[in-house]
């Protein structure tokens, strides 16, 4: 852990000290000495490049800590029995591909100690380091895009619509084990389609995923024996009444027990190594909506984490 970061500010915090009333914040730790018996790490990126390139609205950089502020204020799940660690946010100095290379190593090492990993954006173009840091410590994965967009785009230089072109092209991904879920038809390029199509990877709109269920939708790639899965979830795939404070707020959308069936779906699965949020754009957000929503997503997914590791672990 020696590459550089920024410890997450104190106004993120509530201080209750409530002994009757434990808040996440009361289990969380930042001390060093504590990180090595940590099971869950949360990781910032505090970066909107990506999108200001993508000619998005930009104001994602101020998602992680907003988000924090939401998150640590939540009571602890019952009977909570992972150690909880707050790395901070990755040092967001120099280019986009600077700060891509920073983060990546960040992920790679805390995956190489074991960890699982929560990263909160920033950009969609988190995706790219994200699942690159987890190609490098483990190939045999799946990769979930939770979004209304494909972002696969061609463009240069890179930006928050091209990660998964990216993972891609460099063979980071295979096709096969990569699923874009919940997109929607009317955001959808027919030939970004043709290309992920044509390449085996499965599409599934966000209709079929709200008549189906968002296990029946995941669970071709689910029923894989692989040994390690990554979740990209870009809030924009959220419902804009629901969700208006998104780089790209979506008239469609997912409702919220959509998003808390794939929160604990995702962390009731013990391959889950990495479990990302992007694209929450305070600056549009209707009094912290959004934030609080990103917040309530990460609790259920702390949630069925911790029902799979007590049983793993007997606790």
């Amino acid at each position: 852990m020696m590459t550089k970061r920024l410890a997450p500010p104190a106004w993120i915090f509530s201080h209750r000290n409530d002994p009757n009333d434990r808040r996440l914040e009361d289990c969380l730790s930042q001390q060093a000495a504590d990180y090595a018996g940590a099971n869950i790490v949360l990781l910032g990126y505090p970066e909107d490049e990506g999108v200001r390139r993508n000619k998005g609205r930009t104001g994602a950089a101020q998602a992680p800590d907003a988000i924090r502020q939401q998150l640590y204020k939540l009571v602890v799940p019952e009977h909570f029995a992972p150690a909880l660690f707050d790395l901070g946010n990755t040092y967001g100095d120099g280019s986009l591909e600077e700060v891509h290379r920073r983060h990546q190593d960040i992920v790679e090492a805390v995956l190489r100690d074991g960890k699982v990993l929560i990263t909160l954006g920033g950009g969609n173009d988190l995706s790219y380091p994200d699942c690159a840091g987890l190609a490098a410590v483990e190939s045999d994965l799946l990769a979930f895009n939770i979004d209304a967009h494909f972002d696969v785009r061609t463009d240069q230089p890179r930006n928050s619509g091209t990660p998964y072109r990216q993972l891609l092209e460099e063979k980071l991904l295979l096709p096969e084990n990569f699923a874009e879920i919940a997109y929607e038809p009317f955001a959808a390029s027919e030939t970004y389609l043709r290309f992920l199509r044509e390449a085996g990877v499965q599409c599934t709109p966000r209709e079929v995923v709200q008549r189906e269920g968002i296990a029946v939708a995941c669970h071709p790639q689910l029923a894989k024996e692989v040994r390690a899965i990554f979740w990209g979830l870009d809030m924009d795939v959220a419902n804009g009444a629901i969700a208006p404070g998104v780089s790209a707020v979506n008239p469609g959308g997912l409702g919220y027990q959509d998003l808390i069936d794939l929160s604990r779906l995702a962390g009731s699965d013990p391959r889950t190594r990495i479990f990302e949020i992007t694209e929450v754009n305070p600056e549009y957000d209707t009094d912290a909506r959004t934030c609080r929503l990103a917040a309530m997503v990460i609790w259920h997914f702390l949630d069925a984490f911790n029902t799979q590791f007590k049983e793993i672990n007997r606790v």
